[in-house]
């Protein structure tokens, strides 16, 4: 199939960066159908938080990221707004720190660097020149909190900027509704008259 010819005179990085653009909307849709879809099958039911648990997630930001249907929902909105390198950097801290072979620490420290700090890395994270290059340095000699400074960062950003927008998103507001028989016996149980009890003479 022939490439139109205003696509052939675009530089290879711009085409590539189409692609990338094109499979991550499509990933985000997925996404989208996904939770839009919740309640609506026995296998979503058994998937979606309790409404309880949900609503615990406003609290603070820890009870949501430590709660698996809450990172699930919270890496779904940012995949929707094309940010999810976040909080993938912060779960392969988290993933580094539990490291139990210090023979491990060096490869798969350069792995995480070469991810989400080298220059036009795939999954590059928003953090300041300063903190990039005492990462950098951090890595002549890996340690376990490597990368902590990095990560609070981003943590700080996530909580500040991305858990508030969360909170007001659409998926957010599907998993916090009241199941609708719930609401409807609260009406009736409303509307029931109520019987007037007469003393005993």
């Amino acid at each position: 199939m022939k490439m139109c010819r205003g696509l052939e005179s675009l530089p290879n990085n711009c085409l590539e960066r189409a692609k990338g653009l094109k499979s991550r909307l499509s990933i985000f849709l997925q996404k989208s159908d996904a939770f839009s879809n919740l309640g609506h099958s026995n296998k979503a039911d058994k998937l979606r938080p309790s409404l309880q648990e949900a609503l615990q997630w406003r609290e603070t930001f820890d009870k949501l990221l430590t709660n698996k249907h809450g990172l699930t929902a919270f890496r779904a909105f940012l995949k929707s707004e094309f940010s999810e390198e976040n909080i993938e950097f912060w779960l392969a801290c988290e993933d580094y720190k539990n490291t139990k072979s210090s023979a491990k620490l060096s490869s798969k420290a350069k792995t995480i660097y070469e991810e989400y700090f080298e220059k036009d890395a795939p999954k590059e994270v928003n953090i300041d020149h300063e903190t990039r290059k005492i990462t950098k340095n951090n890595l002549l000699n890996p340690s376990l909190s490597c990368f902590d400074l990095a990560q609070n960062q981003i943590y700080t950003l996530m909580e500040k900027d991305s858990y508030s927008r969360f909170l007001k998103s659409s998926i957010y507001q599907e998993l916090t509704k009241k199941p609708m028989c719930s609401c409807i016996q609260q009406q009736n149980s409303s509307k029931k008259p109520h019987t007037r009890t007469h003393p005993v003479i």
